[in-house]
């Protein structure tokens, strides 16, 4: 009988790639196309603009760890996020970002994918998250923006629109047209 030993944040650390700590396994998370790349670089580029000038928290693009700690996950690694709490160095950020946005590329699409986005974005309200984006530049919902207050409900972003992450982000707002070439 072979027993399987938990993964640890630490060893996630030495991971090489984008990955999580989900389950008590490290999950490793494939690299993305140019389209989902390119729009996940322009959100977190507005993001890092609204934090230069208006401040409240903090920019992180796509590969950044983010530890929590549910009894089945342990980490986040979103496209992008807004975080407001504290500098952890060289270490993973403590907690879950406050808006995460993930980018659907070319194998999230599906029954079981669509599972395990509900399922990631489930864990996200429960870690205290309060918007998270699901970005699908596939279909004319382009942005379905949840909502921990109403987290059944999306709000629906499409081109021509102006998103936002309220409350996540008072403020900060994004021209959806943006994420398209």
């Amino acid at each position: 009988m072979s027993t399987r030993t938990r993964a640890t944040i630490e060893a996630l650390y030495k991971v090489e790639g984008k990955a999580e700590l989900v389950n008590g396994e490290i999950v490793s998370m494939s690299p993305t196309g140019w389209r989902p790349g390119r729009a996940g670089g322009k959100i977190y580029r507005r993001l890092a603009e609204y934090e230069d000038h208006t401040g409240g928290g903090y920019a992180f693009p796509d590969n950044v760890g983010f530890i929590v700690n549910l009894p089945h996950r342990e980490s986040f690694s979103p496209d992008v996020a807004w975080y407001v709490g504290q500098n952890t160095g060289m270490r993973f950020c403590e907690g879950a970002p406050v808006f995460s946005v993930e980018v659907r590329s070319e194998y999230d699409y599906g029954p079981a994918a669509e599972r395990a986005i509900a399922d990631k974005r489930a864990d996200y309200f429960a870690c205290g998250t309060l918007v998270v984006w699901d970005v699908d530049l596939l279909s004319d919902d382009v942005i379905k923006s949840y909502k921990a207050s109403d987290p059944e409900r999306p709000v629906i972003f499409r081109r021509g629109d102006i998103a936002d992450a309220e409350p996540a982000v008072p403020g900060w707002r994004m021209a959806v047209n943006d994420l398209f070439e």
